[in-house]
């Protein structure tokens, strides 16, 4: 799908999802034949005329302003990943060079060992894993290093790997929902990327929920959250995760890291899983 079918099909469902009166226009009772906002309401709302949103929601795109699709961005009460998002389609990120390969320094694959036994990895721009510690490998039950590379992202172990469906099943739908949410939003920031494009069309093809997830045109980046796990080994694990960028490394998007609240049944769960076993015997 062009970027012109991107911005169309993410524009109508964003207007879908919002109702007259949230955005304080009036309806009079008449059987609405679409769901959510009509385009002349929407172009009421930003302040433009009715042609001039038709032509941008349609794609037509040469000429339009900053201000035109903050105001439209503003009328659909778009939070900043959703506008960012926006700007994306409006304007694509014009083609680069392609991505070096991940080159892991020395100074990160130190720092994943010194983090253990905290589990944490390096991940690329399309949640393909790079390097990981050994607690990293513990937490998701996978053994990482027996993965062919190219299904070594978190698109594919989230949907297609069942061993880690099963680690991560209590938050399993929030977990694949993150995972589809941050794709759609590289993909819009790197729409040239075909390694990114590649992993997209696997698991689209693969997987009829990252499908559906993917149509919903939602957009999300990761920051920082709380996943419930279910390890077999142990049971349950709360864990709190950081995405900390590495802007420094062009084929490394950030460190991720996971640790457990101390003094909860987590953190303990946690010291007895992640422990090596020079230290546990």
């Amino acid at each position: 799908m062009g970027e012109t079918s991107q911005i169309a099909a993410f524009l109508r469902s964003r207007r879908a999802r919002l109702r007259p009166e949230q955005v304080g226009l009036t309806t009079y009772g008449a059987r609405r034949r679409v769901p959510g906002l009509r385009r002349e309401e929407l172009a009421q709302l930003a302040g433009i005329s009715v042609d001039y949103y038709i032509r941008f929601e349609r794609g037509r795109l040469d000429g339009v302003s900053d201000a035109v699709i903050d105001a439209v961005a503003t009328a659909l009460r778009l939070d900043r990943d959703e506008r960012a998002h926006l700007h994306n389609l409006a304007r694509p990120p014009l083609a680069a060079a392609p991505s070096p390969a991940p080159r892991l320094r020395p100074g990160l694959r130190q720092l994943l060992d010194v983090i253990d036994p905290a589990p944490a990895y390096l991940v690329g721009h399309h949640t393909n894993i790079v390097a990981w510690n050994r607690a990293a490998t513990t937490v998701f039950a996978v053994d990482f290093d027996a993965v062919p590379e190219t299904e070594r992202t978190w698109a594919h172990l989230v949907f297609l790997n069942e061993a880690v469906r099963q680690v991560t099943a209590p938050s399993w739908p929030r977990i694949a929902r993150t995972v589809v949410t941050y794709l759609r939003l590289r993909a819009s920031a790197r729409p040239h990327d075909r390694e990114l494009q590649a992993v997209v069309a696997t698991v689209k093809d693969a997987s009829e929920q990252f499908r559906y997830m993917w149509d919903s045109h939602d957009v999300a980046d990761l920051a920082f959250g709380r996943y419930h796990l279910h390890h077999p080994q142990v049971g349950d694990l709360h864990l709190d995760y950081e995405f900390l960028a590495l802007p420094a490394d062009p084929g490394i998007r950030a460190l991720v890291t996971y640790s457990a609240e101390p003094g909860t049944p987590s953190h303990a769960r946690l010291h007895t899983l992640t422990q090596p076993l020079s230290q546990t015997s």
